[in-house]
């Protein structure tokens, strides 16, 4: 996924000559926690957070040029990027939001925090299901029932209980790929046994065919 994918194009901006009880009432009307600070051909010069505004008042600022970030100073990422480098800064930062920037280095949109828990939230929905029949297309010469053979042994193998490759079906069918990470205990253990599947699977047709 790109950052384009997860970010949000209708954002909220202001620019440095504006005042700080202005941009205080539009954070607060629009719920938001920073705030871009752009010049007339939508690049970045600056940011502000709330904890800027609250300074800025408090120590009887005029206008955002004032408290904000210098650009120098903000993390951005360029919409063609891979998402998860937004969602590796924002977590080792501790960032609330991270501005998105095109080739001609203007802002096009913001990817907050609550962004990456939805889309997050939309893969833990996914049947494993689909998982399968995905993997199923990687592994040539493979038909369903070697893989649900396959995977009720790793899952015999790995939890101590039987399982039929009818009910490991059923299972999949019904489960989502966010249960399926609770269930294996962690997204580690989860591609783990997939892994242990498509081995195992590749194993017994190489063997079939040395008879």
């Amino acid at each position: 996924m790109k950052a384009k994918q997860m970010m949000d194009k209708n954002f909220i901006y202001g620019t440095v000559n504006d005042s700080i009880n202005d941009v205080s009432k539009i954070m607060e009307d629009h719920k938001v926690f920073t705030y871009p600070i752009l010049d007339s051909d939508m690049k970045l010069v600056g940011w502000v957070t709330s904890l800027d505004i609250t300074r800025g008042l408090r120590e009887n600022k005029d206008i955002v040029s004032e408290v904000m970030h210098s650009f120098e100073e903000v993390w951005t990422i360029y919409e063609g990027e891979q998402a998860r480098l937004a969602v590796i800064e924002t977590t080792n930062r501790k960032l609330v939001s991270i501005p998105v920037l095109n080739k001609e280095d203007q802002v096009i949109g913001i990817i907050r925090s609550f962004d990456m828990i939805k889309t997050f939230s939309d893969l833990y929905d996914i049947k494993v299901y689909k998982l399968y029949e995905a993997m199923l297309k990687s592994l040539k010469g493979v038909n369903w029932q070697d893989l649900m053979e396959a995977s009720a042994v790793v899952s015999t193998k790995q939890t101590g209980i039987k399982i039929t490759p009818e009910e490991y079906e059923e299972n999949i069918k019904k489960a989502t790929f966010g249960e399926a990470i609770w269930a294996t205990r962690g997204l580690e253990n989860f591609f783990a046994g997939l892994i242990s599947v498509g081995e195992l699977v590749i194993a017994r047709k190489i063997g079939r065919a040395r008879k």
